[in-house]
């Protein structure tokens, strides 16, 4: 019995080993397929990648990811900066491309439509919702519309002289219509005329110079002997100025229609005459309209095809055109004397009763309809010489319009009404990206000059105070000025100045506030207005204009105002005496800057403002 006990726990040990060796081995194999999958790696081993072996496939795959990426950064870097090559290479390809169309292209035409007391918003591009303007406004669309453009003296002869010389009244010194300024000399009061020399006026370089084909038709508003001011520059010549109807040749006829058929002879004669040589021609139709028949009870005398226009139209009311607004101009438009302000004895002729104010803005806005069919009749001849495309066109006015604002008529003082004009440019030239876009920098009268100058290929004078507007809207057109990449892009960038600096930044704003430089145009300009007869008729008036603020100074008075343009567009609330510490700071800052640039108007500097 015990035998066989003892036989049994021999067998079962012998059993229990052989379990035991056949769980060891079973074990053994798990282990090492375990290990070979790596399924009990631990997570340091397997998520730091420095704790890795080298061949380790899981470092070779972080390490495979990590590169790739690297890489592809670097081809995207790569790529930009062959993109950023090419597209440079391109622009100095177009850049070359248009200089060389430019030297090759045949020199172009110019035609200046030059209007008369028609201020920035007559027209239905800028905004009008009744005058018709149709040609104009397809100007604009093919063209810019420069929506900040002003002048430096808003009367009719001053703003002429200073189109043909591109100088300031400080500089050409023309105050007085038919007399320029009257000056003291051995004893005698000396009327000196057009100080500005014949052969430096616009007229005399288009012709003598740029060897132009050049014509005037219309108001030249000097009353003085074109021949001796201007030089023997014309090839075509009319002054028409100062009426609305007159008879000629047994028909009544309107001034309007009377500078439509000179202009048109004017490019007939040139079709047979200056064509056949290869001259291109310069021409300004200066318009008499919208100016009114001064002394005329009538005031504007549209022609009789025009009476039914706007005739069920009702003109809206200027917001400042009130009593209230009257009263806060300076207290002297009120004289204690009895005497009366030209501009509100001009308001009494037009707006002072409200049936009066819509027959007379009817027929101004009839006139500048009139003005807009002349100019579409003009351009229509243009496209039946087929000279359409290859011709400048520019259309302008001389100075604004008081429409009963601030209770007032006419032009002559700073206030936005009065100083900006539209300015509407169609060009050749232009880079397709600017076609029917508007710009907004401050472009002035005394660009005018030197704009038309460089488009028939010659440099300003270094008398002249403006610069060449083109620069605004064709390609590389500052970098032209600045970087001067070809010899003919270093001629157009001396020929932008031709010797003349641009002047130093403003001490305030923080270089905000200038004049223009290589770069940049300008964001500032001085304003002046002589006295005419009294103080008390028409007072001087001078200011510094700038988009966000404007001071005026009133010299016969030695009154100051400040304005917030920002916040004040109509230009009611003067800001002179508010206890507010940023306005008074204001009015230090731009009282100082209006003398400085002031003085550079008035002095001999070769400079651009």
């Amino acid at each position: 019995m015990v035998r066989s006990l003892q036989a049994q726990r021999t067998l079962h040990s012998r059993v229990l080993v052989i379990l035991i060796i056949t769980l060891s081995v079973i074990s053994f194999v798990v282990l090492v397929s375990v290990h070979h999958f790596g399924v009990f790696s631990t997570p340091q081993h397997t998520t730091r990648e420095q704790d890795m072996p080298d061949n380790h496939p899981i470092r070779a795959g972080i390490s495979g990811n990590a590169n790739d990426a690297d890489q592809m950064l670097k081809d995207k870097a790569r790529r930009a900066r062959q993109l950023a090559q090419q597209r440079q290479q391109k622009e100095r390809e177009m850049q070359q491309q248009q200089e060389k169309e430019e030297e090759e292209r045949p020199p172009m035409n110019i035609i200046l439509f030059y209007a008369d007391d028609w201020r920035y918003d007559t027209m239905g591009a800028a905004g009008n919702p009744v005058v018709k303007t149709p040609f104009i406004d397809a100007l604009a669309k093919e063209g810019v519309r420069f929506t900040e453009n002003c002048v430096t003296t808003s009367i009719c002869w001053i703003s002429r002289a200073t189109l043909y010389t591109g100088q300031y009244l400080a500089r050409h010194h023309f105050e007085m219509l038919g007399r320029g300024r009257t000056i003291l000399e051995d004893g005698k009061l000396v009327e000196k005329k057009l100080e500005v020399p014949a052969n430096e006026t616009l007229y005399s370089l288009m012709k003598k110079k740029a060897k132009y084909f050049v014509g005037h038709t219309g108001k030249l508003g000097l009353w003085i002997d074109h021949e001796e001011y201007l030089g023997k520059s014309f090839d075509y010549f009319t002054d028409e100025d100062g009426w609305h109807w007159r008879n000629i040749g047994g028909k009544m006829m309107h001034i309007t229609n009377k500078n439509t058929g000179d202009a048109l002879r004017f490019l007939k004669m040139w079709e047979s005459k200056g064509k056949p040589k290869q001259k291109p021609f310069f021409l300004n139709v200066a318009y008499f309209a919208t100016h009114a028949v001064d002394g005329d009870k009538r005031q504007y005398m549209p022609q009789n095809e025009s009476m039914t226009m706007y005739e069920n139209d009702i003109i809206p009311i200027p917001a400042t055109a009130n009593e209230e607004t009257w009263q806060k101009m300076p207290y002297f438009f009120r004289p204690s004397s009895g005497a009366m302000n030209e501009g509100r004895t001009r308001w009494t002729w037009r707006y002072d009763e409200p049936d009066k104010h819509q027959h007379m803005m009817k027929n101004y806005y009839r006139m500048a309809s009139e003005v807009d069919t002349s100019v579409g009749i003009i351009l229509k001849e243009l496209e039946m010489q087929g000279q359409l495309n290859n011709t400048m066109i520019i259309f302008t006015t001389d100075n604004g319009n008081f429409h009963a604002e601030h209770g007032l008529a006419d032009k002559w003082y700073p206030h936005q009404e009065s100083i900006r004009v539209p300015l509407v440019i169609k060009d050749p030239r232009m880079s397709p990206e600017f076609v029917g876009t508007t710009n907004d920098e401050f472009t002035l009268n005394i660009d005018l000059a030197a704009t038309v100058l460089a488009a028939a290929g010659l440099d300003p004078l270094p008398t002249m105070m403006g610069r060449d507007m083109s620069v605004l809207y064709r390609r590389n057109g500052f970098e032209g000025e600045v970087a001067a990449a070809t010899s003919q892009s270093r001629r157009k960038a001396f020929a932008s100045t031709n010797g003349r600096r641009y002047i130093d930044p403003s001490s305030d704003g923080g270089g905000q506030y200038h004049s223009g430089s290589e770069s940049s145009w300008r964001t500032e300009f001085f304003y002046e207005h002589p006295m005419h007869s009294n103080r008390d008729y028409i007072p001087a008036s001078e200011a510094l204009v700038r988009k966000d603020y404007k001071y005026f100074y009133w010299p016969n008075f030695e009154y100051e105002q400040l304005f917030d343009l920002k916040n004040d567009p109509g230009e009611i609330h003067d800001l002179f005496n508010s206890s507010n510490p940023v306005h008074q700071k204001k009015l230090a800052e731009m009282r100082k800057r209006f003398k400085e640039l002031k003085t550079l108007a008035y002095s001999d500097w070769q400079i651009i403002l």
